[in-house]
């Protein structure tokens, strides 16, 4: 084990035997891991205890490196040896910036005005995040500023329901089909049923299936620590005066439920106006485009969120979540959007674009300007920007392309890359050994493993004879 945290400590320091604890933080931060990350809350604590009665800088030897990395060598190996899903992070976030500078430049949209609170909000704020499966971080702009989900919330409370109650007991009440209409007309399809769970009749009854027989009160928070557990540590709130803004001027949302009500859309017993009640006080959570980045990554890495490891949601109400978001997220600009952008996303009122790379990462875009169709300026030209330059389409081919860049690839023509990449490897096979329980399956997966690794190597780019 100390081997392994040796050679790792020489990568970073590049061979000297003491750099600035400032350099290890800044070298940490590329690989776009955060100190706030709470798989690195030992690894910050140790920091913090050496830098406690420190008068000037702190500087890192091999000593207080081990005490530092502890139980994280093998999330950090993993970093610093560029196994993240996106290897050059910081070349790539790089790309994002200046995408967030040309979305900064369109002057275009109305901020929503029906709802008071909405109307408060500047034209000029503007911020994205993201955060990857591996839990690599970004942020550009105002993404401190906490904002209303509106209807972003609508494919989190559907993947919720799924979760708990299975795709067909929920489809039972709700269809699959874009609309055709605005978000919130009056209409249902040919089977009496919402058309699908994004548009603002198929979030109502939705919201009527999610913990039926439980108190208002029960049934909000129980929402809310799953919204929580979404966004691992990063804020979650909610804005009690957009939630009585939502009651008194939402005359169309009483006239939907009433007509939900009439064609007996709800289960049976569920209360209407509970129902709306709990629709609005959804719509009224509070997120910032941090904690909806991470939401955001938990749809794209199946459900487990990236920066805890917790299992939130189930892999189907995943990948229904995600299929409905693809074809029915964007109001009735959702077809353009599957054509031109092709990932999965959920617009808001607020000015929010909810946006997954499935298996890539997650995405929250929040500018409050909106055009004609209720989505955000800003945010729907930074996602064709996006798509424009790296192939994140859910129709690029990833094989045969020229023009796009895939920030996913890895470079390993680097011999010496090759080597210590090799060298770090079988330390962390010895590692694995020298922890695995001694019996006969754990030993058979050991020499499986063993195996498979040179197997690959004898194939792989690195020649140890060179």
């Amino acid at each position: 084990m100390s081997s392994m945290e040796d050679l790792l400590f020489y990568t970073i320091t590049e061979g000297k035997e003491m750099i600035p604890l400032s350099q290890f933080i800044s070298a940490l931060r590329k690989t776009g891991l955060l100190t706030s990350d709470p798989r690195l809350r030992d690894c910050v604590y140790q920091m913090r205890q050496s830098t406690r009665d420190s008068t000037g800088p702190v500087m890192m030897d091999k000593k207080l490196f081990r005490r530092c990395v502890g139980n994280n060598i093998m999330l950090l190996t993993k970093a610093f040896r560029k196994k993240f899903i996106i290897p050059n992070f910081e070349e790539f976030t790089q790309q994002i910036d200046k995408m967030y500078d040309s979305a900064q430049q369109q002057e275009g949209g109305q901020v929503a005005d029906y709802i008071p609170q909405l109307a408060k909000f500047s034209p000029d704020l503007w911020g994205v995040s993201l955060c990857t499966i591996d839990g690599q971080r970004h942020s550009v702009g105002d993404t401190k500023v906490p904002f209303c989900l509106q209807s972003c919330v609508k494919p989190l409370e559907y993947a919720i329901a799924v979760h708990e109650l299975g795709s067909e007991r929920v489809h039972h009440f709700v269809g699959k089909e874009p609309s055709g209409c605005k978000f919130n007309k009056l209409s249902l399809n040919e089977d009496d049923k919402p058309h699908n769970p994004m548009v603002n009749a198929g979030a109502i009854v939705i919201s009527s299936l999610i913990k039926p027989h439980s108190n208002k009160a029960e049934r909000f928070d129980h929402v809310m620590e799953f919204l929580k557990s979404m966004a691992g540590t990063e804020y979650v709130g909610f804005s009690n005066a957009t939630f009585q803004s939502e009651r008194e001027t939402g005359d169309r949302n009483y006239a939907i439920g009433y007509y939900l009500k009439e064609k007996k859309c709800f289960p049976d017993n569920a209360d209407m106006i509970a129902a709306l009640d709990f629709y609005f006080q959804l719509c009224s959570i509070e997120v910032t485009c941090e904690s909806g980045s991470v939401m955001a990554a938990t749809l794209a890495n199946g459900g487990i969120c990236p920066i805890t490891g917790e299992r939130v949601l189930s892999a189907e109400a995943v990948r229904n979540t995600l299929s409905l978001m693809h074809s029915c997220g964007m109001y009735d600009f959702s077809g353009q959007f599957a054509f031109h952008v092709g990932l999965p996303a959920k617009s808001g009122i607020s000015g929010a674009v909810l946006l997954v790379v499935p298996n890539v990462m997650g995405m929250m875009c929040w500018s409050p300007p909106l055009d004609r169709l209720g989505n955000s300026v800003r945010g729907i030209h930074f996602c064709q920007e996006l798509v424009s330059h790296f192939n994140f389409h859910n129709y690029d081919n990833l094989r045969h392309f020229t023009k796009k860049h895939d920030p996913r690839r890895r470079s390993d023509d680097d011999p010496v890359s090759s080597v210590m990449e090799f060298t770090l490897q079988c330390l962390s096979l010895v590692w694995k050994y020298d922890h695995m329980d001694k019996t006969d399956l754990p030993v058979l997966v050991f020499m499986w493993d063993c195996s498979l690794f040179f197997s690959f190597r004898s194939f792989g780019s690195c020649n140890l004879s060179d």
